[in-house]
């Protein structure tokens, strides 16, 4: 009856390891400090066709048009894109510089797009 409890034991143990072990290499594969490729990187699939014709061997030969946002140029908007921005390029400057530069784009982006500056 013991040897019976300590081989079960040693099978449970063998197979919480084994899980454990398991568990930390999907998490280790999962990492996401922005070193990895990203979705935008993976190549894109082209939909497979019975029988490509001339208007789409030529179409595919054009490089694709930039992707126009449609989202108009609002002050968040603008505000989040130069957060965004700021957090990539200036994370070692303290948070007012950055807070400075923030509004500097703000501005800028808002002047480019012809949005007159709120008065106040």
């Amino acid at each position: 009856m013991n040897v019976v409890m300590s081989r079960t034991r040693k099978v449970a143990t063998v197979t919480r390891f084994a899980l454990f072990v398991s568990c930390a290499l999907v998490l280790a594969a999962c990492e996401t400090d922005g070193t990895g490729p990203t979705a935008a990187d993976a190549p894109k699939a082209e939909p497979a066709s019975a029988r490509p014709d001339a208007a789409a061997r030529t179409q595919a030969a054009k490089p694709p048009e930039p992707v126009r946002n449609t989202e108009p140029m609002t002050r968040s908007r603008a505000a989040r894109e130069c957060w965004m921005r700021t957090e990539k390029a200036s994370a070692h400057e303290d948070l007012d510089k950055r807070a400075d530069l923030v509004n500097k784009c703000i501005d800028q982006k808002m002047n480019a797009a012809g949005v007159p500056a709120p008065k106040g």
